[in-house]
């Protein structure tokens, strides 16, 4: 993908007038807009909206050894399957314990695999990926150990690479410049088994995807995206494992008419709301 290329994927947001952003009024250093500003030119929406799609298609660069990503397999619900489970507690303990901050122990069942699946896409697409020592930690915990020692060097060369972290506003350690925040998570909205045996599961994970810098000057303001990721998941040592995944843009919701909210705000968002463990 092409740094030219990633407009396309969002349904050229940058030049269809389908999405109106109010932008805040006041404080007119800010960011995020100041007094009331005409529609930004669709170069700089694309500049927005190609560091995103830029970061998950490293994610999944890494993970498919260089290509690029693709559509998961089973857009359509397993064959005999009827409407979505809903996601009210079951009974069933979705997860055990935790290594780190990643939960791990999931249930050897339908409902564990998804449990599993919507964690591993949050750790995957955290900003603890740019940081060596946590990345690795991530790598060792999310994937299956013959897998593991695979993915590492790909996804090293990738969160590593100093062009990619200067685009993206990084220092050359994965770190944020003092007095911005750096911004990246995953918040998954659905899930979907895709297929399943004792050992092996396909999950679909529907989610959102916040990403950017939060704070004075930054170039590259905190956006949102959609994405749909489908993992292949392997039951090994007593959990599930991540073996394989793919990715495709959407569904994507028609955006609303809020204020976007300051650089500040972003910020003490990001700080004070903690992230959640995600389970069946």
């Amino acid at each position: 993908m092409s740094p030219g290329d990633e407009h396309d994927s969002f349904g050229g947001v940058g030049g269809s007038g389908q999405t109106r952003t109010r932008l805040p009024e006041g404080n007119s250093g800010d960011v995020y807009g100041g007094a009331r500003r005409p529609v930004r030119s669709s170069r700089s929406l694309i500049t927005v909206v190609g560091v995103v799609v830029l970061l998950l298609a490293a994610i999944a660069f890494a993970n498919r050894g260089g290509g690029t990503p693709t559509d998961p397999t089973g857009d359509s619900p397993r064959k005999g399957a009827t409407a979505a489970d809903p996601t009210a507690a079951t009974g069933v303990r979705p997860v055990t314990g935790k290594n780190g901050a990643i939960p791990t122990g999931y249930a050897h069942d339908e409902q564990g695999a998804q449990s599993a699946a919507s964690n591993y896409a949050v750790a995957l697409g955290s900003a603890e990926m740019f940081t060596t020592s946590t990345r690795n930690e991530i790598v060792r915990t999310v994937y299956a150990p013959a897998v593991a020692a695979a993915r590492q060097g790909d996804l090293d060369q990738v969160y590593s690479d100093k062009g990619f972290l200067s685009r993206i506003g990084l220092r050359e350690d994965g770190t944020a410049p003092q007095g911005v925040s750096f911004i990246s998570r995953v918040i998954p909205v659905g899930t979907r088994v895709d297929s399943y045996t004792d050992d092996r599961a396909t999950v679909s994970v529907w989610y959102s995807s916040l990403f950017g810098m939060a704070g004075e000057g930054s170039k590259n303001p905190v956006s949102e995206a959609w994405y749909t990721n489908s993992y292949e998941l392997q039951w090994v040592d007593g959990d599930w494992k991540v073996t394989d995944f793919r990715q495709k843009d959407g569904p994507v919701p028609v955006g609303s008419d809020q204020r976007a909210s300051t650089a500040e705000e972003m910020s003490d968002a990001v700080g004070q709301f903690g992230g959640f463990t995600y389970a069946r």
